[in-house]
């Protein structure tokens, strides 16, 4: 028992400070077990957000992966395409940055096993660096309670939408702003929410706009990228992950 309750702490006083204490791997596989389709769903999307080291999204990882190795096997070109859009799918904040940095290192582990073996002399450099930089775009320190990252700046994700031959749109999104998606910034009485004129807030007129579709209001981008191939994205990337 003592051995099992050390693997889900880094130190008491982590527990007494943070309150951190990991989820088990068998608890992990039970809760995911409840939604075990979606798991299995390669662009079915997860967002952890008390991550930690990673246990929930290494799970799904390695869930969506064996999805990956039924599709793409014998077919290295698309084992790597859907294991990267598998990458893409996972995202994580945790307040640390020790943990931060454990998970990225731990899910391009997994990812990279992975692809070594079911692409072999077909595995790229580029691919690698692409799996790594998406991985530091979806896996960010940051406080979910407060939506900010470890500057005070709000959380910012982006949003990976593939178009077809391995070319991939990519948005960049205030995450205060995707947890308000729900909501109509217009419908004042249903949601007690009225549009700001300051950016800075959720609700800044800045970070919405209409949906010429449907005509309501929806989270706007702050960044929007041209059409790449994956194995390109981190050429265009203002933050210099």
């Amino acid at each position: 028992m003592a051995q099992a309750k050390n693997k889900q702490i880094k130190s008491k006083r982590r527990v007494t400070d943070h309150g951190e204490v990991f989820t088990a791997e068998r608890e992990v596989n039970a809760m995911l077990d409840l939604v075990k389709q979606e798991t299995e769903r390669v662009d079915s999307t997860f967002l952890e957000p008390a991550c930690g080291n990673g246990n929930f999204l290494a799970a799904i990882l390695r869930r969506k992966l064996a999805v990956v190795d039924i599709i793409g096997k014998g077919k290295p070109g698309i084992w790597e395409s859907e294991s990267i859009k598998a990458l893409m799918s996972i995202y994580g904040v945790d307040l640390l940055s020790d943990n931060v940095e454990e998970c990225q290192l731990r899910l391009y582990g997994i990812w990279n096993e992975a692809y070594s073996k079911a692409c072999k002399k077909e595995c790229s450099d580029r691919c690698r660096d692409t799996a790594t930089f998406v991985l530091k775009r979806n896996i960010l320190c940051g406080d979910a309670l407060t939506l900010k990252d470890s500057s005070g700046k709000p959380i910012i994700f982006s949003e990976w939408s593939w178009i077809g031959s391995g070319r991939v749109k990519r948005r960049d999104f205030r995450l205060d702003v995707l947890m308000m998606e729900n909501k109509e910034p217009n419908s004042y009485e249903d949601n007690n929410i009225q549009l700001s004129l300051f950016a800075d807030e959720a609700t800044g007129s800045e970070n919405w706009m209409v949906d010429p579709l449907t005509g309501k209001s929806t989270p706007a981008p702050i960044a929007d990228y041209p059409l790449m191939h994956y194995t390109r994205l981190q050429e265009a990337d203002p933050y210099g992950t």
